[in-house]
């Protein structure tokens, strides 16, 4: 039981080994005491590595990877060492920052929306990797009025100031929202430095608000609320894995 509680997250060896020994860890209800349980031994039927247990009355799923999608609110850095707004990180409880999660890619601090973060290095390198080109939709909200030509310019493509090869949106469909509101999705397949608002600028406009809808298969949950995370499903996560060719 220890083990299993070091791999979650839980603390050094020691600290789990205190939290088994106190009473505070129980499988389906039942309190276990001996550290060195088998846990495998007793939960036979769960073969597949997918069981939950109790610390301090609270459940827990067992993940040997962990992946969570976070709804970002604004006011928030994408980043383990922040330097002028909280981290993403404060937004989880402690055993997913102890046993190191990670924001697949960036959202700027002003940037809204779905998050995924993870353990699994690899879906973290395959998803933000231009190989795999997954598609990531925005809701482009702009100061001023699209230009007519605005949508056909952003999907041939757009030359940034720091890169002579244009970037292209994937698809663009305008919203006809409030009086006064300029909105639009946007799919790009990148992920370069700020560039959904350096592709706006490209076209004469600017970003008011961004705020971040889809990520490869995955979209985000209409009931998280913003700064609230969850768990994905075992059939979102097979999808997103199968979308870069992993297990």
């Amino acid at each position: 039981m220890e083990d299993a509680l070091h791999s979650q997250g839980f603390g050094s060896r020691r600290e789990c080994r205190a939290l088994v020994l106190l009473g505070r860890v129980a499988l389906g209800g039942v309190v276990v005491t001996d550290p060195d349980v088998d846990v495998v031994a007793l939960l036979p039927a769960c073969t597949d590595g997918k069981w939950t247990f109790e610390v301090d009355q609270r459940v827990w799923p067992y993940r040997e990877r962990a992946v969570v999608m976070l709804n970002k609110p604004a006011g928030h850095e994408c980043s383990l060492k922040p330097r002028h707004h909280p981290s993403v990180m404060s937004l989880l409880p402690t055993p997913l920052r102890v046993r190191g999660l990670q924001p697949i890619g960036r959202l700027d601090e002003d940037t809204t929306g779905l998050l995924l973060l993870t353990d699994d290095g690899e879906l973290n390198h395959r998803l933000t990797s231009p190989k795999w080109h997954a598609p990531k939709v925005y809701r482009v909200t702009a100061k001023h009025a699209w230009a007519a030509d605005a949508p056909l310019r952003l999907m041939n493509g757009v030359v940034l100031d720091d890169d002579p090869e244009p970037a292209k949106a994937l698809a663009v469909e305008p919203i006809h929202t409030t009086v006064g509101e300029h909105a639009m999705l946007l799919t790009i397949g990148e992920g370069r430095y700020h560039q959904v608002k350096r592709m706006v600028a490209a076209v004469g406009n600017r970003v008011e608000a961004l705020h971040r809808l889809r990520m490869g298969t995955l979209a985000l949950d209409p009931a998280l609320a913003p700064g609230h995370w969850r768990w994905l499903t075992p059939e979102e996560e097979a999808a997103l894995r199968a979308s870069v060719r992993l297990a």
